[in-house]
């Protein structure tokens, strides 16, 4: 009788396991509320229809970005234009890697949020994931009738071969029928200026029928961009004036002509200079130093 009871239970178990599972199919999950006073920085979630806030944003002051005082100047004007509600651009910020493409866009959003004016519209920056690019017609959906003016910010954004979401952004940059958000704009960095491979851009002129127009088709999408901001390998004293001015910053205690020989050789192990060398060597220097890299 024991065995039998187990056996029933077992089986009831499983029933009601069944049950709920259909349950939560046919019942739709609460979507949540985004707080949008909760921070001056979000992330989208495409799983939960959701700006998730977030507290602490990963950056750089705006002072210790060398070597990029003119693209700089134009990307802090457009943002302060297009927070004060006046006429902006989306911006294409593209270039070599590691010289400070991302960490500008986040600076120029603080510098901003910063210098804000009692009465202006709150700045807000939402980071939308390369993969979740699809989904932006959502997003512009949620943020479209808010109060807040807010910078879509996508980093490393690229398009490989056979991946089709790049209408999705050409749509979404257009606006479509509604037209695009007057609070949004979209800033966008990437290691190509057209964000396309160009062995596949070159493959398009090899293989179509019609060459000139399916190169069109594809490189078309940077030009929803109307800043394109380049940014190009830094020289050597560009990239010894950024860490010099990273020592001073955290007062590490030493001067650039102790360790400029080091620095050098940082660079040259690793074949390159640019920002994010210069931050590496530092940390390392620092390392040694015993001293920390706090504000």
């Amino acid at each position: 009788m024991t065995g039998q009871s187990n056996d029933s239970l077992v089986q009831l178990n499983t029933k009601m396991d069944a049950l709920l599972a259909l349950v939560e199919r046919a019942v739709p999950e609460i979507p949540m509320v985004s707080d949008l006073t909760a921070a001056d920085a979000f992330v989208w979630s495409t799983q939960k229809n959701w700006l998730q806030p977030v507290k602490k944003v990963n950056r750089v002051e705006m002072v210790l970005l060398q070597g990029i005082d003119r693209v700089r100047d134009i990307l802090i004007d457009n943002t302060e234009r297009f927070a004060k509600g006046l006429p902006a651009n989306n911006a294409l910020l593209w270039g070599a890697r590691g010289m400070g493409k991302s960490s500008l866009v986040k600076a120029a959003h603080a510098t901003i949020i910063g210098d804000a004016k009692p009465g202006e519209a709150s700045l807000k920056l939402v980071e939308i994931h390369r993969e979740d690019i699809d989904s932006l017609p959502e997003l512009l959906t949620h943020i479209r009738d808010t109060d807040y003016r807010f910078i879509l910010f996508c980093d490393d954004l690229s398009f490989d071969h056979d991946d089709t979401s790049y209408k999705a952004l050409k749509a979404a940059l257009d606006g479509g029928v509604e037209g695009r958000p007057e609070n949004c704009v979209f800033y966008a960095t990437s290691n190509r200026r057209h964000l396309m491979p160009r062995d596949m851009i070159e493959n398009e002129r090899s293989t179509s029928i019609s060459p000139s127009e399916a190169v069109e088709e594809k490189v078309s999408l940077s030009d929803r961009f109307g800043l394109w901001l380049g940014f190009h390998k830094c020289t050597q004293d560009e990239y010894l004036a950024m860490i010099d001015g990273y020592i001073a910053h955290f007062k590490l205690g030493v001067e650039l002509e102790d360790v400029r020989a080091d620095a050098l050789e940082w660079s040259t192990t690793r074949g390159s200079r640019s920002g994010r060398v210069a931050w590496q060597f530092v940390t390392e220097l620092a390392g040694q130093l015993n001293k920390p890299l706090n504000d």
